[in-house]
């Protein structure tokens, strides 16, 4: 049975970063006492930077799961490392530096590569060998991190575009409309899988492609790439700010709290 969205709404940005960081940490401690460790694939742009600053913050970043947790990228602009674009940049600086998270436990996709497929099918083999799912049609990512575009992309797969329909690899090109239009991304396929997916969006401008997402009144909205993301048996969550949601009917989640 595809997941429902669970929709939590926090008053205001401080409130839906700690939210964010709680939700993260709950699902890192679950999937270590679980499984041994955590798979957690993270996202890029301003708005999940908040989130890593909180985690890295010195109330959170002590918790002995960090050991076992490994770092994957849920899609990456083709540039290198250090350029201002890189999602690995923004993560480096504000979770990975502040947390001394060894490197061979961040696997960053290689935006640098002069071959973006080349660069693809080396970032699918690096994910069948760590989440040892060689054999099997999906990996199982414990935790997705997604942002979502005001197009309704969500990761790099973006309306329209050959990204959205790939159907066998994990992680293939994508194309975005403007510079750096070339990229990497996790597909559709390795999303739908996970665990727990978060969508994490904040702010004002975010407020009516969340209404077409979650309350779609045209039938095109349900095929926008964030609509497409419904893990298979996973929990689906997006953590909203009070501008975010602005334009929502329906009834959500404060927090963790009651339903309104």
């Amino acid at each position: 049975m595809l997941a429902s969205p669970e929709v939590h709404v926090l008053s205001d940005i401080q409130q839906w970063s700690a939210e964010a960081a709680t939700l993260t940490l709950d699902v890192q401690r679950q999937a270590v006492k679980e499984r041994g460790r955590f798979l957690i694939a993270l996202s890029g742009g301003k708005t999940p930077e908040q989130v890593y600053h909180r985690l890295a913050s010195p109330s959170l970043a002590m918790t002995k799961e960090w050991s076992s947790t490994l770092f994957f990228f849920s899609d990456e602009r083709c540039v290198p490392p250090a350029n201002p674009e890189s999602n690995y940049r923004v993560a480096e600086q504000a979770l990975f530096r502040p947390l001394n998270i060894p490197q061979n436990r961040i696997h960053r996709m290689r935006g640098e590569h002069p071959e973006p497929h080349a660069a693809a099918r080396e970032y699918e083999d690096v994910l069948r060998a760590v989440s040892q799912a060689d054999r099997m049609p999906w990996p199982q990512l414990d935790l997705i991190m997604l942002g979502i575009g005001n197009d309704g992309h969500t990761a790099s797969l973006f309306p329209g575009t050959d990204a959205l329909q790939e159907r066998r690899r994990w992680v293939t090109v994508g194309h975005a409309p403007s510079n750096p239009s070339t990229r990497l991304t996790l597909t559709l396929g390795v999303i739908n899988q996970a665990t727990v997916v978060l969508f994490l969006a904040s702010g004002e401008s975010k407020s009516d492609i969340v209404k077409k997402i979650l309350e779609p009144q045209q039938e095109s909205n349900r095929q926008l790439p964030a609509a497409l993301v419904r893990p298979e048996r996973g929990r689906l969550i997006w953590l909203l700010d009070r501008a975010a949601a602005a334009k929502l009917t329906g009834p959500y989640t404060e927090g963790h709290g009651t339903p309104t």
